[in-house]
């Protein structure tokens, strides 16, 4: 099973600090980008894998969905999800991504957010995605950036031109890395952009796109504090098509 981190009381009242927590997907400064890799939601079937509070499952209805299917491992955010729902066309489940059944050809839509990274097994659920898709249907998602699990220290040095540095360790050597964020012991799996692509592919599915957000100059002016992560892209953002 996968790493429950979420249910852990001291990371879920820390994470429930952060803006994409109590704004949503406005919250998130990735969202824009993310929302452009994905279809037009009318009439969709939509399956969020780690829907936590049920930010997205809500949206997609909102922007027409038919139905969608909510799966997250963390019973607090799923209590959290279902109080804050109120939509029949909204199913929130509980499941281990990890060891994952779908009805095939149920969806026409996957999604994940800040998930997939804590999967120890990458391939059975791409399986699974791939037969519970329809041909043609799309799997879009986010991760943290390889780059971000892999560095030695989640501190920075700066050049003397002012540039951030942050040491890498092993990036090559694909595996758990275990940090501490709001609570101890908070363990990802750290994969290269390589990885991830030909896990797609060896999936069956046909990569669409592909994105190291980073923040833009305007969101920088407006938040100067992101200015670092012009270096150092915190996400990966994909899209892919069932074939």
């Amino acid at each position: 099973m996968a790493q429950n981190i979420y249910d852990n009381d001291q990371f879920f009242a820390g994470y429930a600090t952060l803006a994409r927590s109590q704004k949503g997907l406005e919250g998130a400064a990735e969202w824009p980008t993310l929302q452009t890799l994905l279809p037009p939601m009318q009439g969709l079937r939509v399956v969020d894998l780690g829907c936590g509070y049920g930010w997205f499952c809500r949206w997609a209805r909102e922007q027409g969905a038919a139905a969608v299917l909510g799966l997250d491992l963390s019973e607090k955010m799923l209590a959290h999800a279902a109080q804050t729902t109120a939509d029949p066309a909204i199913t929130y489940r509980r499941a281990d991504l990890e060891h994952l059944t779908l009805p095939r050809a149920a969806f026409d839509l996957a999604y994940s957010s800040l998930a997939l990274h804590y999967l120890e097994n990458l391939a059975p659920l791409l399986a699974t995605l791939h037969r519970a898709l329809v041909p043609g249907g799309a799997f879009v998602f986010s991760v943290e950036h390889p780059l971000y699990t892999a560095p030695s220290s989640p501190a920075f040095t700066t050049t003397p031109e002012g540039r951030r540095t942050w040491p890498l360790d092993r990036y090559l050597e694909e595996g758990p890395r275990t940090t501490n964020w709001f609570a101890p012991g908070v363990v990802k799996q750290h994969r290269t952009i390589a990885t991830y692509v030909t896990a797609l592919l060896a999936a069956g599915f046909t990569l669409t796109a592909l994105d190291e957000w980073g923040p833009s100059p305007e969101q920088v002016a407006a938040t100067p504090a992101w200015a670092g992560e012009r270096d150092r892209p915190p996400f990966l953002l994909a899209a892919a098509r069932r074939s």
